[in-house]
């Protein structure tokens, strides 16, 4: 068997995945000649028997990252695998090439990249890395993570929205975001294909999604972020189904231009229109906001949504309007300054 053709990671390293009949080696060095030595040394080792498997906690941070991704990169999205890829390729430089068993100050890895990255993506890439060492067996060690500060999605008022729509009419965009004011993800978006639409009886069935890879390429795939995600639901908005109605080529997506394009034509029409500028997430936020606003449960919310939990939907979608926050400050400032008119009125009655 020959020995593969280092590849050369973003952080300057080389590394070989090498295939010796029932076990996987990951092998990184600094040098692209020093990792194929060290691969021809363990490919001998092995022919001579001598080769024993390393104890996890010898193996270095990158090739335990890179062992996990291995193992689970043909059962994980391809979203996923594009988000560890980058993970195992960007974070913990300096300490890839770096036995688990000599990192003494696990603190200081995660103070070295909170220096250098956002809070949000050090406690994404640490729960990779802690993924892949309890998938070997390891104790992960106890840290404290920066706080992670909540990030307000702007999304549109329930007075903004038909505003909206009259704004976007002709736009290339106009599909794509009817669909997303339904409560459809991006992805969802891009992977609706025609025979998932009903026009018949006004349905659309959500099965799949289409995401980027590890290597930047958009592709299909039959199931959806969870098991709630796949749903049919009612379309809503008289405009969509015409829309959908007058397609001559009712074959593949629904929606064919990029996601960029996408998110670049929704934000200007926001922008030209002087309305809060959303972006793709942002028109999801609207659709859970205004069912909010028109007094829609929230177990039909989620149904109509894809949420697979009620936290996630109450906590981070349904955002209280800006005009239904003003009317309950009005109601209590109406009881301080002219009394609970309401209560006097109900307590008289009683009598």
């Amino acid at each position: 068997m020959k020995i593969p053709e280092p590849k050369r990671l973003p952080s300057g390293s080389y590394h070989i995945r090498l295939r010796l009949g029932d076990e996987t080696i990951y092998i990184t060095r600094p040098t692209a000649r020093e990792c194929r030595t060290e691969a021809q040394l363990v490919k001998a080792e092995h022919r001579a028997q001598k080769r024993t498997i390393a104890p996890a906690q010898d193996r270095t941070l990158g090739e335990l990252m890179q062992a996990y991704l291995d193992k689970h990169e043909t059962v994980l999205s391809p979203s996923t695998v594009r988000g560890w890829t980058s993970y195992r390729e960007h974070r913990f430089t300096a300490y890839q090439q770096t036995a688990v068993k000599d990192i003494t100050d696990w603190q200081a890895v995660i103070n070295a990249e909170a220096a250098e990255v956002s809070p949000k993506t050090v406690k994404c890439a640490w729960g990779f890395l802690a993924k892949a060492m309890r998938s070997e067996g390891l104790t992960v060690p106890s840290v404290r993570l920066p706080q992670v500060p909540v990030k307000e999605i702007p999304f549109l008022q329930p007075d903004e929205i038909k505003p909206f729509l009259a704004a976007i009419e002709g736009n290339i965009a106009e599909r794509a975001a009817l669909l997303e004011l339904h409560g459809l993800r991006r992805s969802e978006v891009l992977g609706l294909d025609w025979k998932d639409v009903d026009l018949k009886k006004d349905l659309l069935h959500i099965r799949g999604a289409t995401v980027q890879n590890k290597d930047g390429a958009f592709v299909k795939k039959e199931t959806n972020k969870n098991k709630s995600s796949t749903r049919t639901i009612p379309i809503m908005i008289p405009r969509l189904h015409d829309l959908l109605s007058i397609e001559p080529n009712k074959k593949g997506p629904v929606v064919t231009i990029a996601a960029n394009t996408m998110l670049r034509n929704i934000k200007d029409v926001c922008s030209a229109a002087g309305l809060t500028q959303v972006g793709n997430h942002g028109l999801r936020h609207s659709f859970a906001s205004l069912g909010y606003h028109l007094g829609i449960s929230e177990r039909q919310l989620m149904q109509l949504g894809g949420w697979s939990d009620y936290m996630t939907m109450h906590k981070i979608y349904v955002r209280v309007a800006a005009s239904d926050e003003k009317a309950a400050q009005n109601k209590i400032a109406e009881f301080f300054k002219n009394g609970d008119k309401n209560g006097d009125e109900n307590r008289k009655a009683a009598k």
